[in-house]
């Protein structure tokens, strides 16, 4: 085995200003996130018009996923990571402005350009960091996700002191927005222009993010799905509809903590806004330890059992916030949702593209049922809430997981060469199962 290429000062920037990105847009989601009482507060409006406001995240996400592809092709990652960095940062400005002014109108469209700028730079992150992972020839993809989840503790720590000490929401989301500006910049110019064109155009419309290593792999040459009938076409496999029904579980256990854990926690068990911030910290710890620590249950049991048994042990976390009447307990499980939640998604759309040809295809389409489930499912959990309360809602997560958990053995490798494949082109499960 030859060693990996050693790494220039260009690449080494390139790699740290994916990373500082990665870890700034973690930051800013989850100061978000950790603000939503407060904000709810601000706008006085219930549990069900809270979720309609929501709604502006997962639109302007869904819409930034699927422009993202064309986008890069046209113009390279570089230029969509500076279009969806400055949507960031408008978004930011914008739902600080409509907290401040308690215009619920005014969150929502913050919430809409704040999601947009998300989903247009999720391609394209993904797109240079395999474009590094070859240069380098050794994952980078895994660091990089890493780097968001960590993101995510660290905002939601910021969250919970500026609850402690009940700074205005609206400052705090400003000031975050300035430091993701600053680090947008900087990211920019370190990453090289065109390489995100090259890669777009190799992968056609991938947009799971991962490596084009499966389609080269796996392919074979031969020729690429594209457009909305390949993408549908390959929905004609039953085991992508089951890999789809895991992934659409497994992203709605993640995605409804993130919308929803600290006001479930502030209204389902009556703790404080500051314990409610705590409890989402909790949960952005678990699942930061889960994915970095994951990689060797992969190696060593497979994607099956593992998504099995990260099934079984969010349920246990879910079940426990919803049914137990002790505050402190339900704020514990929330450590087993978390560490439960964490690989699910990843390694299901990973599994959708191994051993099998039209890879980047089949994994374009988990993927967009993963984000459908990610994105729009957990804020329709808040109109199910009004009728029946907050913690008797999340039964719906508690019932997909459980659904789950009887389907996994869908994510076994269909023949026994999947995962071998060039140096220098990793797919997405090889970059997983490498994680540590």
């Amino acid at each position: 085995m030859k060693n990996p290429p050693v790494m220039d000062t260009t690449t080494r920037r390139w790699r740290a200003a994916l990373f500082l990105f990665m870890l700034a847009t973690g930051v800013s989601m989850a100061s978000w996130v950790a603000r939503t009482p407060a904000v709810r507060d601000a706008l006085d409006v219930t549990t069900g018009s809270m979720g309609l406001v929501l709604f502006g995240l997962s639109i302007g996400s869904m819409a930034g996923v699927l422009a993202s592809g064309g986008l890069v092709r046209g113009r390279g990652g570089r230029h969509v990571i500076a279009l969806g960095a400055g949507l960031l940062v408008a978004g930011l400005l914008v739902i600080a402005g409509g907290a401040a002014l308690e215009v619920s109108a005014g969150v929502f469209c913050g919430l809409a350009l704040f999601g947009a700028g998300m989903g247009l730079a999720e391609v394209a992150f993904n797109i240079e960091g395999a474009a590094v992972e070859r240069a380098l020839g050794r994952p980078v993809l895994p660091v990089l996700h890493g780097c968001f989840s960590l993101g995510t503790v660290v905002g939601a720590l910021i969250g919970m002191g500026m609850t402690a000490v009940r700074f205005p929401v609206g400052w705090h989301l400003a000031t975050i927005a300035v430091a993701v500006a600053a680090a947008g910049v900087w990211t920019v110019r370190a990453v090289p222009a065109g390489t995100g064109q090259e890669e777009a155009a190799s992968e056609g419309d991938d947009r799971s993010g991962g490596s084009d290593g499966a389609a080269e792999s796996e392919g074979g040459g031969g020729r690429k799905p594209g457009g909305i009938r390949g993408q549908l076409a390959v929905w004609r496999d039953r085991r992508l509809v089951l890999i789809g029904l895991i992934v659409l579980a497994m992203a709605f256990a993640e995605g409804s903590a993130n919308d929803w854990l600290p006001l479930l926690m502030v209204d389902g068990h009556g703790t404080s806004a500051t314990a409610g911030s705590l409890t989402f910290m909790l949960f952005a710890v678990a699942m930061t330890t889960g994915r970095f620590t994951g990689g060797p249950l992969l190696v060593r049991y497979g994607p099956a059992a593992v998504v099995r048994a990260s099934a079984l042990v969010a349920a246990v976390g879910v079940a426990l916030v919803i049914f137990s009447d002790n505050a402190l307990l339900a704020g514990a499980a929330v450590v087993l949702w978390g560490l439960g939640a964490s690989l699910g998604f990843p390694v299901t759309i990973s599994a959708a593209g191994e051993g099998v040809r039209n890879a980047s295809a089949r994994v374009a389409a988990v993927s967009t049922a993963g984000y459908a489930a990610f994105l729009v499912g957990p804020p329709s959990l808040g109109f199910l809430a009004d009728h029946v309360g907050l913690r008797n809602a999340m039964v719906v997560v508690l019932v997909l997981l459980g659904g789950a958990a009887l389907i996994t053995r869908a994510l076994l490798t269909p023949s026994s060469g999947a995962g071998v494949e060039p140096s220098g082109a990793r797919a997405p499960g090889a970059a997983q199962s490498d994680l540590v």
